[in-house]
């Protein structure tokens, strides 16, 4: 179910980006991304999370770096610790740069995922990621704002279910403005180059 869900959620990401795309003002000396350019998308315009250590965040609190969010679960068994192992080769490319690079991992399984788990989750990556939560009834429209899709599958028992879920991440730049969405499995080394770029234009 994962691969349906990335490749349904691909498609409409890239329409969406074809329409961004097609805007006028479009220059030509726009840089070139290996990840979708979604410069100007009428999506994903912040949230409002509490990260494991139990601080409300907001994407002005991160301004001056780069915020990537991905929404997983700590139960993944697949998707999630590839991604987040990714994202940690990305800022070890990125030299002293790294630090200007904040990963936010946003739950979509609060229900399991305290934020005593959370914490143990996302620091076995990397000390400076972060794990966000928020309710149910606060998630189901922060994922419909972002366009990301999760559904909960049921197991044999109540509490052996998985999560169904989109596995891209939004990437946004050191105004806090949504600029890039990278698709599982980009790679390392494409993403910290986008990153790079990003970076090179805030300074």
């Amino acid at each position: 179910m994962h691969k349906r869900t990335l490749l349904k959620t691909t498609v409409l990401l890239a329409a969406s980006m074809a329409a961004v795309a097609a805007l006028p003002g479009c220059s030509e000396t726009k840089p070139s991304f290996t990840s979708i350019d979604v410069t100007g998308a009428d999506y994903a315009k912040g949230f409002e999370l509490t990260d494991h250590n139990g601080q409300v965040r907001r994407l002005p609190d991160f301004a001056g770096k780069i915020v990537v969010v991905f929404f997983g679960y700590t139960q993944c068994p697949d998707f999630c610790p590839t991604t987040m192992t990714e994202l940690l080769e990305v800022k070890r490319a990125l030299g002293e740069d790294g630090a200007r690079l904040q990963v936010l991992f946003v739950t979509v399984d609060p229900a399991r995922d305290t934020p005593e788990v959370l914490k143990a989750y996302v620091t076995n990556f990397d000390p400076t990621f972060l794990g966000a939560y928020t309710t149910p009834e606060k998630l189901a429209a922060l994922a419909k704002d972002f366009k990301a899709y999760y559904k909960k599958v049921e197991g044999p028992t109540p509490t052996s279910y998985t999560m169904d879920h989109s596995a891209g991440s939004y990437i946004f730049d050191t105004q806090g403005q949504l600029r890039l969405f990278t698709r599982y499995g980009s790679g390392a080394a494409a993403l910290s180059q986008d990153i790079a770029q990003l970076l090179k234009q805030a300074s």
